[in-house]
């Protein structure tokens, strides 16, 4: 699998288009009780997630470069993969929506819907064909057991 764009470039790309339909976009913002308390839950549950998935991958030496999945060596099933499939993606995505609660526009949230999309089209997706060739049988059971993202 030759990726072109790196998932940490589709989510920064992802952060500035939401701070720009922020000050470009006149309508949209919200604000609710609570807002910020949800943003922080957001960014330490996305950071509980990212480290323990991370945490996993260089306990098993397998490789976190998303470029690369052919080089994975161990098919995590166990811990946070045992309910995402993709907890380091899910992670930033989680950020993301901390982000557009920050921002206070709700068609943020469009964009983060976007960033989903993209990510299952050219990051995915090819991932997902690599790790069924490389497990087999054994990856298509994780992949009925749990769920992509959550």
């Amino acid at each position: 699998m030759q990726l072109r764009i790196p998932p940490i470039v589709i989510f920064l790309f992802t952060a500035c288009c939401m701070y720009v339909l922020e000050a470009l976009l006149p309508v949209g913002y919200f604000d609710f009780f609570g807002r910020h308390y949800l943003m922080a839950a957001l960014l330490l549950l996305a950071l509980i997630l990212g480290l323990a998935a991370l945490g996993q991958f260089f306990r098993t030496g397998t490789t976190i470069d998303p470029r690369k999945p052919d080089r994975t060596q161990v098919l995590e099933t166990k811990g946070v993969y045992s309910f995402s499939r993709n907890p380091m993606y899910l992670a930033l995505l989680l950020v993301l929506l901390a982000w557009g609660l920050w921002l206070g526009n709700a068609f943020n949230t469009l964009l983060a819907a976007g960033f989903v999309s993209v990510m299952n089209k050219i990051q995915i997706i090819p991932e997902e064909k690599v790790l069924a060739q490389k497990f087999g049988k054994n990856y298509a059971q994780y992949c009925i057991k749990v769920r992509r993202w959550f």
